[in-house]
């Protein structure tokens, strides 16, 4: 009997992304979306004229070897091109790692919670994830980490600072962590909020991927840089694994208009740099404000702020949303909460008073 054309077993187990909502219109009130961890601010300067001219050759297909956008990054950082992968934000470059990596059962490890398009990235390339909890305070747990790699383990992610819960791994502890992990297993450091990161030994990602062949550093141009509508991201990897992916990257996948904003981006770094010192401000108002409030949250080392509230996450996302900011819940655990423009940071601080502890 003819039956209908059937996906891989594996997609029907594909955990769907939930994204940042927006808002809810309130006459009025201003309202905000601190649901995304999105940059309140607009266009660095000279981006959006760069794109515009981008834009007016839409009928011509970009570069596909990214070839300017290589330059400018191995210029800035210091890296040969042929260590450098781009694709469409960093989440992409872990997409395509997994499927160039992984067959079917190899295992995948990482902290959780953690950025939710691991657990998706992995059930994509057939793997199977390895959770391992977060400590009490939201770090990483490295040692347990380091004790759930098996044989069939392919790849393990350091999300650092680790989205959702905020704190970053210090240079130390990465070090010892790849003391500990088999040489044939890739580790990926995961660094979307690096500009954000104000602590002592902080991770210096380009000098550990040169002292680790197995190491694969993944940023992004869509946080500090405010390019998160353009999708642009970018690995830091030894020859052999930056090659494989851009093997198996998706042909055209940066488009122009993406790759002259990322490089007018990177020019205007006086000026990034400025922002990102002044979100960093006020995350730490805000932190400050939320522990005067009588809240324990951890060390956030991202733009944003976590609220770990168990089973009344949906009650906080509810109440903040009557105050017109809209917050990230990730149900039955906490929220994730945006550092954005100062109103709507006021409100967050208002929150904190306000909500039962």
């Amino acid at each position: 009997m003819p039956q209908n054309p059937q996906p891989r077993r594996n997609v029907g187990q594909i955990p769907t992304y939930v994204p940042g909502k927006p808002p809810t219109p309130r006459p009025g009130l201003t309202t905000y979306k601190l649901s995304s961890n999105e940059n309140p601010y607009p266009p660095l300067p000279g981006v959006v004229e760069a794109a515009t001219r981008a834009a007016e050759a839409m009928n011509r297909y970009p570069d596909m070897g990214n070839s300017a956008l290589y330059d400018a990054l191995s210029a800035k950082l210091g890296v040969p091109t042929s260590d450098l992968a781009a694709a469409t934000g960093s989440v992409a470059l872990i997409y395509q790692l997994l499927n160039a990596l992984c067959d079917p059962g190899d295992e995948v490890v990482y902290a959780w919670r953690s950025f939710e398009a691991y657990p998706i990235a992995a059930t994509v390339a057939d793997a199977t994830s390895v959770r391992v909890p977060v400590l009490a305070d939201g770090r990483h747990d490295l040692d347990a980490m380091a004790a759930a790699v098996t044989e069939r383990t392919k790849v393990v992610i350091v999300c650092t600072p680790n989205n959702p819960t905020g704190p970053a791994v210090s240079q130390a502890e990465l070090d010892e962590f790849l003391a500990k992990v088999p040489s044939h297993v890739v580790v990926v450091v995961d660094e979307a909020y690096l500009e954000f990161v104000r602590m002592d030994d902080a991770v210096d990602g380009v000098a550990t991927y040169r002292a680790h062949p197995n190491v694969i550093v993944t940023r992004t141009f869509s946080k500090a840089y405010g390019l998160a509508g353009f999708r642009v991201g970018y690995a830091i990897a030894q020859a052999p694994l930056a090659g494989a992916l851009r093997s198996v990257s998706l042909p055209f996948g940066v488009s122009s208009v993406a790759q002259a904003a990322a490089i007018a981006s990177l020019e205007a770094e006086a000026e990034l740099l400025e922002r990102v010192d002044a979100l960093v401000a006020e995350r730490t108002r805000v932190v400050d404000g939320i522990r005067a409030a009588g809240w324990d949250v951890p060390d956030a080392q991202g733009n944003f702020v976590w609220f770990g509230l168990g089973e009344r996450t949906t009650d906080f996302a509810a109440a903040a949303d009557e105050l017109g900011i809209v917050v990230r819940p990730f149900a039955g655990e906490g929220a994730r909460v945006t550092i954005g423009e100062t109103e709507a940071n006021d409100r967050v601080l208002e929150l904190a008073r306000t909500f039962p502890r």
